[in-house]
């Protein structure tokens, strides 16, 4: 009898805690998809998946535990000692899963011949970043940066640079490799695919491209396509057919 006369209450007080929660994870939600995964890379790198779920956990989590330890019979002090308790396991779990979403952000985008790849800090060979240019020894925390890689100078680096690769490390993951997108421009012109093939591949979202394209003031003819390798590596990435600058990505898979 007791709890059921108390269920309202309890109800109430995880009603007031769950619209807190979603004050909270809203704000957190402007901090991972503003700073650390804009658009489209929170689709690409599977940074929206791995936040809505830990979100979803903690939404959960504190509300549920409130619902159960709220009872106004308690004495105050030991109710908000509990509440406190419940705060902060809702606090850390947050904190922790905010870290890893953190970690695994992409901090860059990098062109190697012939595709695109989106580096994020948990692949990155972190060893080599003191012999990366100044420029890029510092870590992007607002999406990636846009980058190039260069040609091994020597057989020596080439061989070293195939044995990475053959352990799962490509010379895009290592900041010794990286240099301004720019340089790379003519690797890229050279490499990027004419938009009929997407077409060809894809023709029934043929409208669905084209309205990226409308939405970025090109037409077909204009734009040429790359893949992009990366957590999810179902997208290509646009770039202009004269000058190589990268103007948009597109939701289909370019390794066709």
């Amino acid at each position: 009898m007791t709890n059921t006369i108390h269920f309202p209450i309890r109800l109430k007080a995880a009603g007031a805690h769950l619209g807190l929660s979603i004050l909270i994870c809203g704000l957190a939600a402007a901090l991972v998809f503003g700073l650390w995964y804009p658009s489209p890379y929170r689709t690409i790198s599977g940074g929206q998946s791995l936040f809505i779920l830990i979100v979803s956990v903690d939404l959960v989590l504190g509300p549920a535990l409130t619902f159960v330890a709220f009872n106004p019979r308690k004495p105050k002090s030991v109710l908000i000692r509990d509440l406190m308790i419940i705060a902060a396991l809702q606090f850390g779990g947050l904190a922790y899963g905010l870290n890893t979403v953190f970690q695994a952000r992409p901090i860059a985008l990098v062109y190697e011949p012939g595709r695109f790849r989106v580096v994020t800090n948990v692949d990155l060979m972190h060893e080599e970043l003191s012999l990366a240019l100044p420029e890029f020894k510092t870590l992007s925390l607002t999406g990636p940066k846009l980058l190039g890689v260069r040609e091994p100078r020597d057989g020596n680096e080439k061989f070293q640079a195939i044995t990475f690769a053959m352990q799962g490390v490509d010379i895009g993951q290592r900041p010794s490799y990286w240099q301004p997108y720019r340089e790379s421009i003519k690797s890229v012109l050279k490499e990027a695919r004419p938009l009929e093939m997407l077409y060809q591949q894809y023709p029934d979202s043929i409208p669905e491209i084209e309205k990226h394209l409308a939405a970025i003031g090109r037409n077909s003819v204009e734009v040429k396509f790359l893949p992009i390798l990366a957590k999810e590596s179902t997208w290509s990435a646009l770039v202009d057919a004269k000058t190589g600058e990268l103007v948009g990505f597109v939701p289909y898979d370019g390794f066709v």
